[in-house]
């Protein structure tokens, strides 16, 4: 089992971009001392809801001030990126970092950093699969050429080399399918219960041809062909109670929600899906390892077993504090990793309601 953090680099009110950032970097150090095995950093563009615009920059400056613990990107837009110049920097991180990097990637959306960098929309529509079949080329090769629809030039060499696989943020069966064929592991988002994830499973294995445990093909819950490194994003917040827990969520992250998404501004003036923040909210809480530490290994326990996943990560600034963001990564390392690793820490002793 493996269980790291996920920071978006919120920006909730009040709060200055810059100092979120640097705030981000001491939560990876603080992730590392207490005994996370990752932390994965979003990346995003001219919008508050995470304020950071290149993962990989700042993940480099996370491995820097680290010794132990891995760093991805969760995810870099590719949509919005060469993905030859993002496979440079990717190899660098690797390089430099004794392999303690993983690349995530995503497809993104019709937003307005297509306009703005130039990639455009037709890129983002059905540009996808040839971006990625280049991204995986240039670091899985030597050497890199393209001759397609979005990408035309000769062969160069990759310098430095790497040999990476990076991880798709998955949302849609076309991209769960797109992973699947490529043999790559998928991230799956914090909007999913765990009936959700356990779907997009399936599919993937559906994808595969793979043979169940039930003795099906294509089938079933677990799939017989081993763990591809799937991770899992959930809110992990842990509090003396499940009842404080849940207060304090409930009253942070509607502020943060609700001027953030609507930071996603369409590039072709398309109308932009509305989300009802409070019941986001709650479902989040229902659903998510959000409570006492009982509570959080019960949830994290329970979607490791109705799921098969082995990997998840925390999303632990849903109190929009850096105190908090903090201290609830201590109490999470130091109350739920090593119950949920092996079973043999006690109980918190602190209640459950």
């Amino acid at each position: 089992m493996r269980v790291g953090i996920f920071l978006i680099a919120a920006g909730f009110p009040g709060r200055e971009p810059g100092q979120v950032l640097r705030d981000t970097v001491e939560a990876v150090v603080v992730a590392e001392e207490a005994g996370f095995d990752d932390a994965w950093i979003a990346e995003h563009h001219f919008m508050s809801y995470g304020v950071c615009p290149s993962a990989v920059t700042l993940a480099g400056v996370a491995l820097g001030r680290t010794d132990r613990i891995g760093v991805g990107t969760a995810v870099s837009v590719l949509s919005a990126r060469h993905p030859v110049e993002l496979a440079e920097q990717a190899a660098i991180l690797d390089q430099v970092s004794g392999g303690r990097f993983t690349l995530g990637v995503g497809r993104g959306g019709p937003w307005m950093e297509l306009e703005v960098f130039g990639t455009g929309l037709p890129r983002f529509e059905r540009g996808f699969p040839e971006s990625l079949d280049l991204l995986c080329a240039a670091l899985g090769q030597d050497t890199v050429s393209a001759d397609g629809e979005f990408f035309r030039f000769r062969e160069v060499p990759m310098v430095p080399a790497a040999r990476l696989r990076p991880v798709v943020a998955c949302t849609s069966p076309g991209t769960v399918a797109l992973a699947a064929g490529r043999g790559l592991p998928m991230l799956l988002g914090m909007h999913l219960d765990d009936e959700g994830r356990a779907g997009l499973l399936r599919e993937y294995g559906d994808a595969r041809g793979e043979v169940h445990e039930d003795g099906d093909q294509g089938r079933g819950g677990a799939w017989g062909g081993g763990d591809p490194g799937h991770v899992a994003a959930v809110v992990g917040h842990v509090a003396d109670s499940t009842r404080e827990a849940v207060a304090e969520l409930r009253t942070a992250m509607p502020g943060w929600l609700g001027p953030g998404l609507a930071g996603y501004v369409p590039v072709d003036g398309r109308p932009t899906p509305r989300r009802d923040i409070p019941d986001y909210v709650d479902f989040l809480c229902r659903t998510h390892p959000v409570g006492s530490a009982d509570l959080c290994v019960e949830r994290i326990e329970r979607t490791v077993a109705r799921t098969g996943l082995g990997h998840l990560i925390l999303m632990v600034e849903g109190a929009g504090s850096q105190e908090r963001t903090l201290e609830t990564i201590r109490r999470l390392g130091a109350e739920v990793l090593p119950r949920v690793r092996n079973g043999k820490a006690p109980s918190s002793g602190r209640g459950a309601a």
